[in-house]
């Protein structure tokens, strides 16, 4: 599926549609070239679950959680891993048990896609706007349309 996003009131009913469905365990993958949106799309995301606060992009913390939206959100930029046993390090399958994931960059870090609760989106530039190409993973099937 193919959503167009051409400014930014799309790309933030994007994200509440997607904070919509969301459900602890899943994971939200956010793939695509740099400028193309994701961090803007994971603020939707997380403003959208009633997140009021700061969103800070987590490429240097790598893990941002939020404990105050329901379910529990963890946001994840990957960019910086060298090697996606790196992962095991931040003891991020600690920071996921009953939340629900976004990540950035999710090939650094092994990917996602394998996993039947994982949304992948890649994001792509046209024109001034952006373009994104949605796979639902099993369990998003009946929550996504």
């Amino acid at each position: 599926m193919t959503v167009d996003l051409p400014d930014l009131a799309a790309m933030d009913a994007f994200g509440a549609r997607i904070a919509a469905a969301l459900q602890a365990g899943d994971v939200v993958a956010l793939s695509g070239d740099l400028g193309t949106g994701k961090t803007t799309l994971a603020r939707a995301i997380i403003g959208a679950l009633g997140h009021t606060g700061e969103v800070p992009s987590p490429t240097y913390t790598i893990i941002e959680t939020y404990d105050d939206v329901s379910p529990p959100l963890v946001h994840a930029d990957f960019y910086r891993l060298e090697d996606p046993a790196e992962v095991n390090e931040l003891g991020l399958e600690d920071y996921r048990a009953g939340a629900a994931l976004i990540a950035e960059w999710p090939d650094h870090a092994g990917g996602f896609a394998h996993e039947p609760a994982c949304l992948a989106i890649t994001l792509k530039k046209v024109g001034d706007g952006r373009e994104a190409v949605v796979t639902a993973g099993e369990t998003w099937q009946g929550r996504w349309r």
